[in-house]
């Protein structure tokens, strides 16, 4: 029987092969700049997180669920030495070929449940949108574990408490474009409770309490005024539970 795991594997691998075949160009997708502008907040942020808490040139960086890079230049822009880890071998050779095999990047294939590296093994480790694709509390342990002490994590993703993001991925289940797990393993208000208590220090900003209205609002405004608006009302509301997105930095103080 396929596992859910496989079943996203082998759906990566299948959009990674576009790209090599050259039918499918993923260059023109990597950073914030290339998500369409009112759901750049929540990237914007995350990548002004990591510039503000990059370690020296020496340290070392650890990406998971790096997919196709999109995030992964930022990282090895601050001369650190970056491991780029995904289940996905294909896309992990498309974000080689996309950022032209820069000498401070490595690449592995890995679980993130399951991560292959020494206690205590890297300064930095960063993640965007990949949480839901393993088990919550293995991936937190592992994280945990592979962090230095006095080390920082640094995550994008998405929210579960939102009805109507959450009937949304419901949908995109029964139509094939995600396994089941993916719903069960989905971050909540509750799991960044425990990185919280885990790490012992950490703070998290939330996004989008009106991104499922979007579509409709583009029929009357214009990116930018939908951008300004939905950040605004984030803010005066002081969003926790309607959110679309999250980013949770941690440092750990064990």
């Amino acid at each position: 029987m396929t596992t859910d795991k496989e079943i996203e594997k082998q759906r990566y691998n299948s959009r990674a092969q576009f790209s090599l075949s050259g039918k499918f160009h993923d260059k023109e997708k990597m950073g914030s700049i290339n998500v369409a502008l009112p759901l750049q907040a929540p990237y914007r942020h995350f990548e002004r997180l990591i510039l503000d808490n990059y370690p020296s040139s020496e340290a070392s960086i650890l990406e998971i669920g790096s997919g196709t890079g999109a995030f992964t230049g930022i990282l090895i822009s601050s001369g650190a030495s970056v491991v780029a880890t995904d289940i996905s071998d294909l896309s992990l050779k498309v974000l080689v070929k996309n950022l032209e095999s820069p000498l401070n990047l490595r690449t592995k294939v890995v679980d993130m449940e399951e991560l292959t590296f020494k206690d205590a093994s890297f300064d930095l480790i960063t993640s965007a949108g990949a949480l839901s694709y393993g088990d919550n509390e293995l991936v937190m342990n592992e994280i945990f574990r592979v962090l230095k002490k006095g080390g920082k994590v640094i995550f994008v993703d998405s929210l579960n408490h939102n009805i109507i993001y959450k009937f949304n991925r419901y949908i995109n289940y029964l139509k094939g474009k995600r396994s089941k797990s993916t719903l069960k393993w989905m971050p909540d208000l509750i799991l960044i409770e425990k990185y919280f208590k885990k790490f012992g220090y950490g703070k998290v900003k939330f996004f989008g309490s009106i991104t499922w209205c979007f579509p409709i609002l583009k029929l009357f405004l214009t990116s930018k005024i939908i951008y300004q608006f939905s950040n605004w009302l984030d803010k005066k509301l002081k969003i926790k539970k309607s959110a679309f997105k999250f980013v949770l930095v941690l440092k750990k103080k064990n």
